[in-house]
C-alpha cells in the first residue's frame, strides 16, 4: 500500500511514501502521518492510498500515523486541490494556510549523547566541554537547552563541532504542540447531596463552625454552586475572600473536593434559536426571490443599498438552514466588522456561532477547528481563512461585502480569492452562496446581469429613511499659504459644529494612516526615501519616526536635510494622525478617536473602539478603510471624505470602481435611523465622473458606463489577468529574466502580453521589480495552457545559474 502525501512545504508535486503492514490497519485519507524527507520530519496528510509502486524510485515508509480519525475532509483536500491548480502553487503551500499551527507539528531537535565516547572531554575546548558535560549528566538536551549553558544563541557551530568528534549525534521528534486549557473546579462531597446529611454538616460540625472563615467559603460555595450550577476554584475564592489555606483545609476535611477539567478557551452562549424581528415587506419580497433563485442557481447577488437591512435577511436565510441542520459559513472582508455582527448573530443564535480570524491565538483557533469538524458550530462568522475550515454539511456561505479586495490573499501563496473560493467549496456540497454588496463588484454584477447568478435587488432603506445628500467642496478654491492640502475646509468645520451641537456623531473618512505621508525640503525639494524601497517615507507624530508602509522599517525623524543641510521641512499631504490633531485644536471639547491599523492592535481594540462609538462616547471618528465597511451606527449624521483625490488618481484600471466603492460605502454610513445624513466631499478634480455617479447613488449607471471602458480596452470580466512578477535584489537581472520570459511566451500569447514594465513602486524590500501582464479571453483551454506555460517558465528560468535567485510570482486574477 502506498499514500500520496502533502507536506507543508512548496514542492512541484506531492511524494509518495509506502505504508508498512503494521499501519495498514489503521490509516486513512485526511489523517496526518510522520514522514522523513531528507533527514528532516514533517507531518503531512494522506491525499490518496493506493497501490501503484512509483517506477522511478524505491518510496520510504512513513514512520508514524498521528490521527486516529481523519483530521480534516475529502472535500477539504478536493479544495486544496483545486486552489492549487488554479491559483498556480502547490498544495502544501495550501496546507501550510489551510492547517492550524497545531496541526504542523513542529520538528524538535534534540542531541543524544554517544555512550561509546566515554567521558574523557580533554580533547573539546570550552563550550565543547560545557555541552558535552551536561550531555553525560543529562543523556539529552534540546537545542534550547544548548543555548542556555552557553548563555549564547550561537550554539550551532558548538553543536556541529560535537557532532563531527561524535561527542553525541542528532536525534529529530515531531513534538505536538497544542495543550487543552485546564480549570480547577470545586465540587461537593456527593455523600452531602442529601440535604439532610448537609444540614447536620452546616448546624452540628463543632469542628466546621469552630473554623467561621472556612463555615464562609463553604456558604459561598453553596450559594454559587445554587447560581452558577458548577464553581471554579478561582471564582469562589473570588466570591468568599478566602485564601488557599482555608480551601485546602475543607478539602483536607473531605468536605469539598478539587478537580481539572478541560474548558473551552473561547465562551460560548446556550444554544437557541430567538429571532424577534420580522422582516419589512421589501427584505420579505429579497428573501423569497432569494429562495426563488437557489431553485435553479447555485449563486444569488443580493445587491441591496446601504442601511437596507441585507443582514436581516442573512439572519433568516441562516435560520432556514441550520432547522435543516446544516452548516453555515458567514464570510466578512475584515476583522473590523466582525465585532457587530457577532453581537447581533450571538443574539438570535447564541452558542451555535463560532468566530474564526487571525486575532485568535493558535490554541483558540485549533478548538474551533475541532468544534466545527465534528458538526457542533453550525454557523461561523470569520475572514477568508475561514473558507479552509473543515465543514461536515456545509449548506450555505454568505459572502458579505463581496465587493471587498481584501478577499483577496496578497502574500504568501496561495493567492486565493476567498469568494471564487467559496463558490467552488460550496459545489462540493451542492450548498448555495449568497454574495451581497450595496456596490457589488464589476464581474459579479456582470454574472448577475448575464444570468449566470441569481440577481435580488432590496433598493429601500430599512425604515424607509432617505438616502444621504452630498455635496461636492472644491478644495482648489481655498487656498493654504503652505501650499499645503486643506485637511478641514470651513464648509466641513462647519457642518461638523453643527453636528456636535445637535448631539450628533461625525465620520471623517481618510485613505492615508500616520501624520504626513511625505515630508520636502523648503530650499532643495529633497524628499525622505525608505533605503529597502523605492517609495517616501511617512511620518507618525504618535512614534515621532518615519515609517515605510511598504517594508515597515522604521527610521529617526529627519531634521536635516540630506541633500543641503537645510533645517527647515514642510508636510506634505495629511493622514489619519494629523486630522486627530487639527480636530482637537478646532473641538476642543470633542472626543475624538482614530480607527487605523496603528490605533487598533490586538483582539478586542476594534470591539472596544466601536463599542465607545456606539454608546455615544466618542464625537467624531476619524479612520482608514476599517470605517467604511458595513459598520452601523444609529447616530452618524454627518460624513465628511477629506480627500477624494487620492482615491481618484490611482494607476490601476479598477480605479474607478474602488473610487466608487469606497465613496458610496462610506457615504452610507450617513442618516442611517432618521435619514437625515449629510456627506461632504473634498475633491479638486470636481469634474471626474465618477463623482456624478456617487452623488445619485446610482450603481447601475456607474456601471453600465464602467462596463463599456472594460470591454474597449478587454479587461475583466471580458478577460481573465495573470501579473507575472519578477523580483531580485540587482535591476539588470530581474529586467532580463522579465524579457527572457516575455520573448518566450510570444509564441502563444503575443497579442495578450502587455510588458514587460516597471510597476510604479519599482523597489520593495530591496528587491527590484518587473511586471508581466497576461489578459487571457474567457477560454478555459487558452487559460490553462497559460497557466502550463508560466509554470515551464520558472522552471526554464532557474534552470539557467544567472537566474536561479530571480523570484518568479504568478497572480491570478490580480487585484
Amino acid at each position: 500500500m502506498y499514500a500520496e502525501i502533502i507536506i507543508p512545504l512548496a514542492l512541484p508535486k506531492n511524494y509518495t511514501w509506502s505504508i508498512p503492514d503494521r499501519f495498514r490497519a489503521a490509516v486513512q485519507e485526511g489523517c496526518r502521518v510522520e514522514v522523513s524527507l531528507k533527514n528532516k520530519k514533517y507531518a503531512g496528510v494522506i491525499k490518496r492510498l493506493h497501490q501503484t509502486k512509483p517506477e522511478a524510485f524505491d518510496p520510504k515508509e512513513i514512520l508514524n500515523i498521528l490521527d486516529a480519525e481523519p483530521i480534516i475532509y475529502s472535500e477539504q483536500l478536493q479544495m486544496w486541490q483545486w486552489i492549487a491548480s488554479y491559483y498556480l502553487c502547490s498544495e502544501g503551500e495550501v496546507m501550510a494556510a489551510a492547517l492550524p499551527a497545531h496541526f504542523k507539528l513542529s520538528s524538535e531537535t534534540i542531541l543524544l549523547f554517544n555512550e561509546d565516547y566515554g567521558d574523557d572531554f580533554s580533547a573539546l575546548d570550552h563550550d565543547e566541554y560545557l555541552v558535552a558535560e551536561a550531555l553525560l549528566i543529562k543523556k539529552e538536551l534540546k537545542l534550547s537547552a544548548v543555548q542556555q549553558i552557553l548563555d549564547s544563541s550561537h550554539g550551532y557551530p558548538v553543536i556541529k563541532r560535537l557532532i563531527e568528534k561524535k561527542v553525541c549525534f542528532v536525534w529529530e521528534a515531531l513534538k505536538e504542540s497544542y495543550k487543552p486549557k485546564k480549570e480547577i473546579y470545586v465540587i461537593l462531597n456527593p455523600q452531602y447531596n442529601n440535604e439532610e446529611n448537609l444540614s447536620n454538616l452546616l448546624n452540628e460540625d463543632k469542628k466546621l463552625q469552630r473554623a467561621g472563615k472556612q463555615m464562609e467559603l463553604l456558604l459561598s460555595y453553596l450559594h454559587l454552586m445554587k447560581t452558577e450550577g458548577q464553581v471554579t476554584k478561582a471564582s469562589l475564592l473570588k466570591k468568599s475572600g478566602a485564601s488557599d489555606a482555608q480551601l485546602r483545609g475543607l478539602t483536607e476535611k473531605n468536605i469539598l473536593l478539587i478537580e481539572k477539567r478541560n474548558v473551552d478557551r473561547l465562551l460560548y452562549l446556550p444554544k437557541n434559536i430567538e429571532i424577534d424581528f420580522e422582516l419589512t415587506a421589501a427584505q420579505q419580497r429579497a428573501f423569497d426571490s432569494i429562495d426563488l433563485s437557489f431553485q435553479d442557481k447555485q449563486v444569488c447577488l443580493l445587491h441591496g443599498i446601504t442601511s437596507s437591512g441585507k443582514t436581516q435577511v442573512y439572519i433568516k436565510q441562516i435560520e432556514k438552514f441550520i432547522k435543516q441542520g446544516k452548516q453555515v459559513l458567514y464570510l466578512l472582508p475584515e476583522i473590523a466588522l466582525t465585532s457587530q455582527i457577532i453581537r447581533r448573530l450571538q443574539k438570535h443564535f447564541g452558542g451555535y456561532i463560532g468566530i474564526y480570524h487571525s486575532k485568535f491565538s493558535q490554541n483558540e483557533r485549533f478548538e474551533i477547528w475541532s468544534k466545527i469538524r465534528t458538526g457542533e458550530l453550525k454557523v461561523v462568522l470569520g475572514a477568508r481563512s475561514s473558507l479552509f475550515l473543515p465543514f461536515e454539511d456545509l449548506g450555505l456561505i454568505i459572502v458579505d461585502e463581496e465587493h471587498d479586495s481584501s478577499y483577496k490573499q496578497q502574500e504568501p501563496a496561495p493567492r486565493y480569492h476567498a469568494r471564487d473560493s467559496a463558490i467552488y467549496y460550496a459545489s462540493l456540497f451542492q450548498a448555495k452562496v449568497l454574495l451581497g454588496s450595496a456596490t457589488p463588484s464589476v464581474e459579479s454584477y456582470f454574472n448577475a446581469t448575464t444570468n449566470k447568478y441569481g440577481l435580488v435587488e432590496l433598493m429601500e432603506r430599512y425604515g424607509a429613511v432617505n438616502l444621504p445628500s452630498i455635496e461636492i467642496i472644491d478644495t482648489k478654491k481655498i487656498v493654504d499659504k503652505e501650499r499645503n492640502k486643506i485637511i478641514l475646509t470651513p464648509a466641513l468645520q462647519e457642518s461638523i459644529q453643527q453636528s456636535l451641537e445637535r448631539n450628533k456623531q461625525v465620520i471623517l473618512f481618510q485613505n492615508r494612516r500616520g501624520y504626513s505621508p511625505y515630508q520636502v525640503c523648503r530650499v532643495c525639494g529633497w524628499i525622505p526615501q525608505c533605503k529597502n524601497c523605492d517609495v517616501s517615507l511617512s511620518y507618525h507624530k504618535l512614534t515621532n519616526k518615519l515609517h515605510c508602509h511598504y517594508c515597515g522599517t522604521v527610521y529617526p525623524a529627519v531634521s536635516i536635510c540630506a541633500a543641503c543641510g537645510n533645517h527647515q521641512f514642510m508636510q506634505r499631504n495629511f493622514g489619519t494622525e494629523r486630522i486627530e490633531e487639527q480636530l482637537e485644536e478646532i473641538f476642543p471639547k470633542a472626543k475624538i478617536a482614530r480607527m487605523d491599523i496603528d490605533s487598533v492592535r490586538g483582539k478586542s481594540a476594534h470591539d472596544n473602539l466601536i463599542r465607545l462609538f456606539e454608546q455615544q462616547r466618542v464625537d467624531v471618528l476619524v479612520g482608514t478603510q476599517m470605517v467604511v465597511k458595513g459598520l452601523d451606527f444609529d447616530n452618524v449624521n454627518l460624513v465628511g471624505i477629506l480627500d477624494a483625490d487620492s482615491l481618484l488618481s490611482f494607476a490601476d484600471f479598477r480605479v474607478n470602481e474602488r473610487a466608487f466603492q469606497l465613496m458610496e460605502q462610506v457615504s452610507g454610513r450617513a442618516g442611517r435611523k432618521d435619514g437625515e445624513g449629510k456627506v461632504l466631499i473634498q475633491v479638486a478634480n470636481t469634474k471626474h465622473p465618477v463623482l456624478s455617479f456617487v452623488q445619485a447613488h446610482d450603481y447601475k449607471l456607474f456601471f453600465n458606463q464602467e462596463i463599456i471602458a472594460r470591454k474597449k480596452f478587454f479587461y475583466p470580466p471580458y478577460s481573465r489577468i495573470i501579473l507575472i512578477t519578477f523580483k531580485h535584489k540587482l535591476k539588470e537581472v530581474v529586467e532580463s529574466a522579465a524579457h527572457i520570459c516575455a520573448n518566450h511566451m510570444k509564441k502563444d500569447f503575443e497579442k495578450y502580453l502587455v510588458g514587460p514594465a516597471e510597476p510604479v513602486v519599482n523597489r520593495i524590500r530591496n528587491q527590484y521589480l518587473m511586471e508581466l501582464l497576461l489578459k487571457l479571453p474567457r477560454d478555459t483551454n487558452i487559460i490553462a495552457l497559460a497557466k502550463q506555460v508560466i509554470q515551464q517558465q520558472a522552471v526554464i528560468l532557474h534552470h539557467d545559474k544567472k537566474f536561479r535567485s530571480v523570484v518568479m510570482v504568478a497572480d491570478v486574477d490580480a487585484v
